[in-house]
């Protein structure tokens, strides 16, 4: 007879960092007598926690440079994000990881270099260094890149692979979600139930609000949506999936609390990619203008 799996101790914590459950993931992660690699993966999720959050300061501060590889990463990544001036050279610590050969490999640098690679939107380089898979997060990385390539094929394929792994895990039921977002029609009302059966599981978060939102919007429920998005307005870690989700909205109401959280967004993460959207497309509108004045 097969010997029982051994618990998984950190279920609950990636569970509440999968769905955007950041301060519960922190509050909850006091789990002792772990093994040294899950003791790390438990700092990594909760130091991601804190970036998530955007208290980049305090992750910079703690993680020393003796701490193990997934830590430094993890700390790469809060300084890329803490401000515009450490990009270049984040960027450049990140390239010369991965190509050392000791740490080049490992799954949380590959990680984070596909997250800071996606920000950058240089899809490709993010690619080579999270294509391989090896984890769920890998996995679910990938499915978010080739939606920002779109290429809902090869988002198919990488949800596939997560689903011969783990059907029921909560990053395939998130990818599966965004798939069916991406693809659109019948597949909505998929992408919904998927959301609502996270609302009816675990504590309501932005994540799970925003996805149902973003769903309604598709389907032209806006009242629902606008009540969905005025209840997220009250989580304090939405501002970026709200602004994501409030791009595409046309009702009225919905674009005055677009202006509300996009303002907020402009004042806390300038270089944010819909930031420069938002700009360029306020430009484009003005020259527009000044065209047929």
């Amino acid at each position: 007879m097969a010997a029982a799996a051994a618990p998984d101790h950190l279920f609950n914590l990636r569970n509440n960092f999968y769905l955007g459950a950041y301060q519960a993931a922190i509050n909850n992660s006091d789990l002792t007598n772990l093994p040294p690699d899950d003791a790390v993966e438990r700092d990594c999720l909760v130091y991601r926690s804190y970036i998530a959050l955007g208290s980049y300061q305090l992750v910079i501060s703690e993680i020393d440079e003796s701490a193990a590889t997934p830590l430094q990463a993890v700390k790469l990544l809060a300084l890329y994000l803490s401000s515009p001036d450490n990009k270049e050279s984040t960027i450049s610590s990140l390239k010369e990881w991965l190509s050392d050969p000791a740490i080049g490999s490992n799954a949380t640098l590959r990680l984070i270099a596909g997250i800071i690679f996606m920000h950058e939107e240089d899809y490709n380089e993010a690619l080579k260094h999270t294509n391989a898979g090896g984890t769920m997060e890998l996995h679910a990385l990938n499915v978010q890149i080739f939606l920002k390539m779109h290429r809902s094929d090869y988002a198919e394929r990488q949800l596939r692979a997560m689903q011969q792994i783990d059907e029921d895990h909560t990053l395939t039921q998130l990818a599966n979600a965004w798939l069916n977002l991406a693809v659109g029609g019948s597949k909505i009302q998929e992408a919904y139930l998927i959301f609502q059966d996270f609302s009816e599981k675990y504590p309501m978060t932005g994540l799970i609000l925003n996805g149902k939102a973003v769903c309604c919007m598709h389907m032209g429920n806006f009242d629902e949506a606008e009540g969905l998005l005025l209840d997220a307005l009250n989580k304090a870690n939405l501002c970026h999936w709200l602004v994501f989700l409030l791009w595409d909205a046309t009702g009225s109401r919905l674009c005055v609390i677009y202006r509300e959280v996009g303002n907020q967004l402009k004042l806390t993460h300038p270089d944010h990619m819909l930031v420069k959207r938002a700009s360029s497309g306020d430009e484009s509108f003005e020259r527009a203008l000044q065209s047929v004045a």
